[in-house]
């Protein structure tokens, strides 16, 4: 039996294992973590490494362990760490927010509290809750965590549906778990999507296809430094926001504050380079069908323009619906949990959905807003949850 089990091991799941542990509310006999994959942050480094991120989009202060200031004690000093930070928020490189990640995990011990498994089924037993996984195991917790992300709900058009299935290379999902690496394309490659994951995949592929890239994108780019104002990040607008008694207002409000498919202005700098010495080719319109010839060449009808591709790289992000599918379908059902009109979860200030039972990312995001899903909103529940302690 765990007095603590977090579900979930990306970077939410670990900045609120390490918060729990170097706060002292728990003891790492004490604490499980569940995550589908071998290693902490797996589907992260995956993700970011696949489209060629090179710095992030959050500021420095932003990453798993307690101290804001964490990062930048591990960096050193500026002279000694060039290129590490880039702007005026100091934004980290992904390798250094990975080396003080991976540092985090290791001071930590995460590792030593890691169970490679995917969560099935959660239920009340008596006091504690009873975790199963797919592969079998059964684990028994007094207070669960849950701290699962959007990652499996890959936003598919409706065009794409049919050519991947009979084509399964043809079609990818940059986010899609079976795609491992780029070294299979043949040019010409088409990207359709206009935020910060196409912008870094056309940079990346841009070196590798020389005017072989074509980025499809429905409006022009949207300039944001953040994926939502800073003001979210603490009372300027956090404050009025929980004030608010209807969650179909929230909801509303959620979505109005997000940057959805932007980038920052450095990221779009680049973008616009590579185009103007045209290295790559971006196109505004709203894909109508897409056929593939005998040749095996993927014609891309934009209605007033045919787009011709050899592979198509979707990076249209995810489906606006609750994670965690069936599983956290069944434990509304079982449970009586309450959710908003929406799906998502009713949570207490201190993210609890039920007694012992607590939430991160995507669902608190009706009572964190729209930094729930990033790096900010992991930071900040698990400082709501250790403090609620």
């Amino acid at each position: 039996m765990y007095k603590w089990a977090v579900i979930g091991g990306g970077i939410h799941g670990c900045t609120i294992a390490s918060f729990l542990l170097k706060k002292g509310k728990v003891s790492w006999q004490d604490l499980l973590i569940i995550d589908p994959f071998e290693e902490p942050m797996s589907r992260w480094k995956r993700n970011t490494d696949l489209i060629g991120m090179e710095y992030l989009r959050s500021p420095s202060v932003h990453h798993i362990d307690t101290d804001p200031f964490s990062l930048q004690r591990y960096a050193g000093r500026k002279e000694e760490r060039i290129g590490s930070f880039i702007g005026r928020y100091k934004r980290p490189s992904l390798e250094l927010f990975n080396q003080h990640s991976d540092y985090v995990i290791q001071e930590a011990g995460l590792k030593k509290l890691w169970h490679k498994g995917r969560v099935i089924s959660i239920n009340k037993a008596g006091d504690l809750w009873e975790l199963k996984t797919e592969e079998g195991d059964v684990f028994y917790a007094k207070k669960i965590v849950v701290a699962i992300s959007v990652n499996d709900q890959l936003n598919i058009p409706e065009w794409a549906a049919e050519i991947r299935e009979n084509s399964s290379n043809s079609i990818l999902h940059v986010y899609d778990e079976a795609l491992h690496d780029l070294s299979f394309l043949h040019p010409p490659i088409a990207i359709v999507g206009g935020g910060i994951s196409a912008a870094h995949l056309a940079i990346k592929l841009s070196a590798l296809f020389p005017g072989k890239v074509t980025v499809i994108k429905r409006h022009p780019y949207r300039i944001h430094d953040f994926d939502s104002d800073p003001g979210w990040l603490g009372p300027k607008y956090q404050s009025f926001f929980q004030r608010l008694k209807c969650y179909e207002q929230r909801r509303r409000i959620i979505l109005k504050a997000r940057h959805k498919g932007s980038l920052p202005g450095d990221l779009f700098r680049k973008v616009k380079k590579l185009e103007n010495e045209g290295i790559i080719r971006a196109v505004d319109g709203t894909i109508v069908s897409v056929s593939i010839d005998k040749g095996q060449k993927l014609n891309i009808d934009l209605g007033n323009k045919i787009i011709t591709a050899k592979h198509i790289l979707l990076a249209t992000g995810f489906e606006p619906i609750r994670p965690g599918g069936k599983l956290i379908d069944k434990m509304v059902h079982e449970q009586n949990l309450l959710c908003a009109e929406c799906g998502y979860p009713i949570v207490n200030q201190n993210l609890q959905w039920s007694h012992n039972l607590y939430v991160s990312g995507p669902l608190a995001e009706l009572e964190l807003g729209p930094i729930a899903r990033n790096i900010a909103g992991a930071r900040q529940a698990a400082g709501r949850i250790v403090n609620s302690l």
